[in-house]
């Protein structure tokens, strides 16, 4: 039955690739689906983009292991699109054609601010896309009962990422996106009102279950994060990272104008609230009705937590009702990971053709024709770089993994992007300094952090970690240090960098463009 509904799946959205690739005419519409995408269809593919393997599989998961730190992350990743919608929103669009990089270089006029940008996009979705293949491999390892080991099933998704992302470009991409956000929000709501009939309409007295199983503890912080400034450093990163985020700043250049962007954002921000409301009912629920040990069995990392609450809901294994709704949620699941990684892909991909190839290596004379090529050739390697990484971590929560892509874009994205619209001082060598020192940063505490650094009894055979010595750096998410850093590194590279005589008219130009409008799509300006 899994089996049946994935392929189901796997063949309307590989219609839909199908019938797009007919409308890839131009490099355009590759790359952001030339800009033809209303605010509402966009705004429900933002909310596709955004609610990943990570928000369903990964958070659940994290709730019915660790109670309110598990929750954590689904408050940090809604409050965060305040801040895209306040400040990155419109600015982006009215200065960018593509990428992120278009709209610092728009203002800073430096190639090197181009490549170092497109850089850090490329790191960044490659962090976010190791979330979704591991869940995947998780997710189809289950469907099949263990006869599929997630060893084989992380190429899978690779190969039908490429697919989706070679033939069908952003407009595929887009409607992926829709129609897993459609099914991922109708699950939801489903295992949602199933479980409020279970405890009598009341949430109080689920977590009244929750307390006697667990212990009045796990209703409060500290069962995941044992130091509260791990906790704070999360937070940061979360709340943070999403207006750094290329694969959802790429959004915004789909839609025909500013306006559009920001109706986007909105439409984004009902379906991203209700969605993660509902993720406290299910990782509860999933605690009550499935129990940790289950969860853990199937998989250490809770991964699983959502599809065998699914289960447990219809009836429990072995009835219609429970595997049909494990079969439904494992492929709704599917869906959300298809859908995520070729967001992510064809970001990375048109970094690559756009900023790298094109914009330094091309100087901007690239043809049509070749940016095609290159951007194809760029799905297939950003695929293969995502099979290998997902194979090296696929014992790890998604969740974790994703907040980790967070501090990223965090500490190398936003301080530039912020000091790019706000700072008339600002000007190309203080862009570079906070990317690559933000960047820098961030991997080096990751990598003396917990997750890599730390001794495992012997008898822990799975999700060892890389390196058996006593970590260096405490905390799990480094964002409390790697924010700072990227801003302060910005503002002191800005401070030693040679000041242009242009850099003051740029900033105005960039200001007048960005809030107005003037001058996009080939507007005239309406001042000197």
């Amino acid at each position: 039955m899994t089996f049946l509904l994935a392929a189901i799946i796997v063949a309307v959205t590989l219609g839909v690739t199908f019938w797009a690739s007919g409308r890839n005419t131009s490099a355009g519409d590759f790359y952001v689906a030339g800009g033809r995408i209303s605010a509402n269809q966009n705004g429900i593919a933002i909310a596709g983009d955004y609610m990943s393997a990570a928000s369903f599989l990964g958070i659940t998961g994290l709730i019915a292991l660790n109670g309110y730190d598990g929750f954590m992350y689904s408050v940090g990743w809604f409050i965060a699109y305040l801040t895209v919608l306040f400040i990155v929103a419109e600015p982006l669009r009215n200065l960018g054609k593509y990428t992120l990089a278009d709209m610092l270089v728009y203002r800073l006029k430096d190639p090197k601010v181009r490549f170092y940008a497109a850089f850090s996009t490329i790191t960044v979705s490659t962090f976010y896309m190791i979330a979704q293949v591991v869940g995947a491999g998780a997710l189809i390892s289950l469907l099949s009962g263990g006869l599929i080991s997630p060893t084989l099933a992380i190429p899978l998704v690779g190969v039908l990422m490429i697919i989706y992302v070679v033939i069908g470009g952003m407009l595929a991409t887009t409607w992926v996106q829709i129609i897993k956000a459609l099914l991922l929000m109708f699950a939801t709501i489903v295992m949602t009102f199933l479980i409020l009939t279970r405890f009598g309409f009341s949430f109080s007295a689920l977590l009244g279950q929750v307390e006697a199983r667990n212990g009045a503890e796990f209703l409060g912080s500290g069962v995941r994060f044992k130091n509260p400034i791990d906790l704070i450093s999360l937070c940061l990163a979360l709340v943070l990272g999403t207006a750094g985020l290329p694969h959802i700043l790429v959004r915004f250049f789909t839609v025909p104008t500013a306006q559009d962007a920001r109706k986007s954002v909105v439409v984004a921000m009902v379906l991203i609230g209700a969605f993660y409301v509902m993720t406290a009912f299910m990782g509860n629920a999933a605690n009550v009705l499935v129990g940790r040990d289950t969860i853990v069995e199937a998989n250490a990392a809770g991964n699983m937590a959502a599809p065998l609450l699914a289960q447990a809901l219809g009836g429990g294994a072995g009835t219609l009702g429970g595997e049909f709704g494990l079969a439904f949620v494992t492929a709704v699941a599917f869906a959300t990971i298809l859908a995520v990684v070729a967001g992510l892909t064809i970001s990375a991909s048109t970094s690559f053709t756009h900023d790298i190839y094109n914009g330094v290596l091309r100087g901007g004379q690239a043809s049509e024709a070749d940016q095609f090529r290159v951007a194809r050739l760029a799905t297939v390697a950003v695929g293969i770089v995502a099979i290998l990484l997902g194979l090296i971590a696929r014992n790890q929560n998604v969740a974790f993994l994703v907040a980790l892509a967070f501090a990223i874009a965090a500490s190398a994205n936003l301080p530039v992007i912020l000091f790019t619209l706000f700072w008339r001082r600002f000007n190309a060598n203080g862009a570079v300094w906070g990317i690559v020192g933000g960047l820098s940063v961030t991997l080096l505490l990751i990598a003396l952090s917990p997750n890599i650094m730390g001794i495992d009894p012997p008898e822990k055979t799975t999700a060892r970690r890389p390196i058996q010595a006593q970590a260096i750096f405490p905390l799990e998410n480094p964002g409390i240090v790697s924010i700072p850093a990227g801003f302060a590194l910005a503002a002191l590279g800005t401070l030693l960098g040679r000041r242009r005589e242009d850099d003051e008219r740029n900033f105005e130009e960039m200001q007048y463009r960005a809030y107005t409008g003037a001058g996009v799509d080939g507007t005239v300006a309406a001042h000197d």
